[in-house]
């Protein structure tokens, strides 16, 4: 089946969705737009940018929404937002509402894939949560006392929440790919600040799921899939003060 369909009664053959489609499947023929038989990646593009809403995408829910420019944004309060965010281990015990872990989600469901692949995955460790920590926890306790382990590790406690830091909302992102799932969980992270909350990246957790079969059977992590990110989110228990240095920007202009 055709991914996308053509409403001719209402198409002006303005080729805008033509010169926008990344994959050249719409073409222009006797007057009237037209598309291959295979090749749409299906990435909306066409969709989005005619002018008269004469495109449908198949399979897909839609709600006639308008796109919103990032230009309404306020680009020095963004700016200074991005540069004053702080890696959050400190939590409150209030637990995350609903609705904001939906926007979170949402957040990013519509970050970029490659090819539109839309190939990253989500999961809420909710119930399981207690238990995939205590086997995180367990993991690197016989990795301190038989010295696999860096110097840094050999150093700090093991806590029983060690990992989560008592946070009330894990989200763990995976993907057939880093970068697609690295973009997503940027964006999550973008809407989670947004919304007042403070996330940590667990690297730790997602170095337990390569060395834990058990830890990745019980957060059902589908075959082909990587845990790329573990999303540690939380109303944060700190307020930090000040936008802190960074090294010099490395730009290379050729």
């Amino acid at each position: 089946m055709n991914p996308i369909l053509i409403d001719d009664d209402k198409c002006i053959a303005c080729s805008s969705c033509i010169n926008d489609c990344p994959n050249s499947f719409i073409y222009l023929e006797d007057g009237k737009i037209k598309t291959h038989d295979n090749g749409c990646i299906e990435c909306g593009h066409c969709y989005a940018i005619c002018p008269e809403g004469a495109i449908k995408m198949v399979n897909y829910d839609f709600t006639e929404e308008m796109a919103v420019s990032m230009s309404e944004i306020n680009e020095h309060t963004l700016l200074n937002a991005m540069r004053s965010r702080r890696t959050t281990r400190q939590f409150k015990p209030i637990e995350v509402e609903d609705e904001k872990i939906n926007m979170i989600l949402e957040a990013g469901r519509y970050a970029p894939t490659g090819v539109n692949s839309q190939n990253v995955k989500y999961t809420i460790l909710g119930s399981k949560q207690d238990e995939a920590e205590e086997i995180c926890v367990n993991l690197f306790r016989k990795g301190k006392k038989v010295g696999n382990l860096s110097s840094y590790l050999r150093r700090i406690e093991v806590t029983d929440d060690f990992f989560f830091k008592g946070a009330p909302l894990i989200i763990v992102v995976s993907s057939k790919s880093n970068i697609n799932a690295g973009l997503a969980s940027a964006y999550m992270e973008i809407m989670a600040n947004s919304l007042g909350l403070g996330v940590l990246y667990s690297g730790f957790f997602v170095m337990c799921t390569k060395l834990s079969r058990k830890l990745r059977n019980l957060i059902e992590l589908e075959k082909g899939y990587d845990v790329v990110s573990c999303m540690v989110i939380g109303y944060p228990k700190v307020k930090y003060q000040r936008i802190v240095p960074r090294k010099d920007l490395q730009v290379n202009r050729l």
